[in-house]
This record gives C-alpha cells, structure tokens and sequence, in this order.
C-alpha cells in the first residue's frame, strides 16, 4: 500500500458532484459492543470509558455497556429525527453485529437512502489486534462484508476501520474484494488515490478531530463550544476553498451515546441550519465523492 505525498499548493484543482465548493459529509456510526468476551484482559471498548478502570473482558461492565446502548435504544432515534427534520442525507457506518444484533437500526437507515459503510465485524475487536496475521485480518473482512451483503442485499462500496485501526494488510485486503473507498487516512481536507497490488481506492478521510467523542469527550467542550468548533471548521475550509478555486471536503463524527443525548442534540441541529445556509456548501455522500473522483483525480494529484 502506497500514496502519493502531495503538498497541498501544488495540486491541481478539486472539483466535487455538483461543483460545490464543500462537500459535508455528515456521519453517524452505528457500532455495537459486545457485552463480555472470552478474556481476562482488559475490553477496548470503543473509546475512552464514561467510567475508567477497565475491567477484564470476561466481567460485564455495565455502566459503560449501557451508557453505549443508550445510543443504540434513544439517542440514535433522536439523531434521526433531527436530519429527517432537515432533510439531510447521512453517511452511516455500521458494524456487521449491529445489523445482526440492532437490525431496526440498520433497517431504518436503510429505508431512508442513506449511505452505509462496513465498519468491522465488532466494534472492540480492531484489525490491529491482527496486524501480524494477514489471514486472519482478511477473515474478519470478509466476514464483516458478508454480513452486510446478506443483510442489505448489495456489496458495501466503503470500509471504515475500528478506530481507524487498519495495518499495513488492510488496503491490499480491501482492494481485493472490490472496496471502492477508505476512510481510515485522516491526513487531509480532500480525497486521493491510494495504490495497493489489488488494485486502488479512494481515499475519502473520516475525522478524529471534528468528531464528537473527540470534542464532548476527550476535551470535555460544551454543546455551544461543539457547535462552534464545527462552524468554525466549515467557514474556514469554505473560504480556503473559495480563494485557492478548488473543492474541499468536511467530515463530522457522531456517534449516538454521544451527540444523540438531549442536551447535546442542539448542536448538530444548529450546526445543518448554519450548513443549509450556504449555497456553496452540498452534503454529499463517500461513494459520490469517490465515483466522480475516479474520473478526475489525474487533474488533481497525478500519479
């Protein structure tokens, strides 16, 4: 696996479906935790804890099993509600245990035309945990991409790792079953190509940083300084992209325990009012963004 390093000021011009100026890609990650695992050794649950001290993985940790399904019974439902209001599509990803074990979940994505990314087969378990045995990291892939065939009843165009914990297989294993894009590469404000022996992808970058458990959790900001945060990021990648006469591309991350509590939601319900308001802004979809990329990226970041 391999891509191209390319200084942002000598590319050529990024054009996106539309022309828009900005493509806002708004996605919700519909993840699932399994409650217990057949280990003594601590559960990397997802993220950092709502209580710390890690218990082993073979005891139930219930206030942190909970506080993530909270998201999955309430704050997911409430999400919804929120982008049904404002007519926005959605780039969701999902475990392949949500669809198994969450189905009105995936199903109510679904229904709404919404975009859905394979996202692993369980949201604890990382590739990396595999970084060592290509085999068994392929298994976990295809298994997760079987999954989402069986259930939605088409092949996944898009994969998203774990906590973007993808190895050095990962891409070369993607390319190989016919994924069209990647979003763990969070280097950069716009898609590139990246090359692998099976083939290439699009990379069409996810966001640790404008990300909710980022801003509400690991810095403990406010629903108003979220809102701001997000505001900010888009008005100065709208104007960069406006000046310099190319595209530019926004990721915000939500996950439903986090922006789907009550007190929370008035940010992403302010921040796609704000959106909505600028012309040159579109919301767009990771397979619209990869579709017309392959057919443009020579004029952008030549090979």
């Amino acid at each position: 696996m391999n891509y191209p390093y390319s200084a942002y000021p000598n590319r050529g011009k990024l054009t996106l479906p539309g022309g828009c100026r900005l493509g806002l890609i708004m996605t919700i990650n519909l993840e699932y935790w399994d409650l217990t695992k057949n280990s003594e050794q601590p559960y990397y649950a997802g993220g950092p804890a709502i209580l710390p001290d890690p218990l082993p993985a073979n005891v139930a940790d219930f206030p942190n099993f909970m506080w993530r399904e909270y998201g999955q019974r309430a704050g997911v439902w409430r999400l919804f509600e929120i982008f049904d209001t404002a007519k926005v599509p959605v780039s969701c990803t999902i475990n392949a245990k949500t669809a198994t074990e969450r189905p009105e979940i995936v199903k109510a994505a679904d229904s709404r035309g919404w975009e859905i990314v394979a996202h692993n087969y369980e949201q604890g378990e990382l590739l990396t945990d595999h970084a060592h045995n290509r085999e068994a990291e392929a298994e976990v892939i295809k298994s997760t991409l079987a999954v989402y065939h069986d259930v939605l009843g088409r092949p996944a165009k898009g994969w998203l790792s774990s906590s973007m914990r993808g190895t050095l297989n990962t891409c070369d294993i993607l390319a190989e079953e016919g994924i069209l894009f990647y979003c763990d590469f969070i280097n950069d404000d716009q898609p590139y190509m990246i090359n692998t022996s099976s083939g290439d992808l699009v990379s069409v970058p996810y966001s640790n940083e404008i990300n909710d458990f980022t801003q509400l959790m690991r810095r403990g900001h406010t629903t108003d300084e979220f809102y701001t945060v997000l505001k900010d990021e888009l008005d100065t990648l709208l104007s960069e992209a406006q000046s310099d006469d190319t595209a530019k591309i926004m990721n915000v991350g939500l996950h439903p325990h986090v922006a789907g509590r009550a007190y929370r939601s008035r940010a992403i319900t302010q921040f796609l009012q704000y959106a909505l308001g600028q012309p040159e802004v579109s919301f767009l979809t990771r397979e619209a963004i990869a579709e017309h990329y392959l057919s443009h990226h020579e004029s952008h970041i030549p090979a």
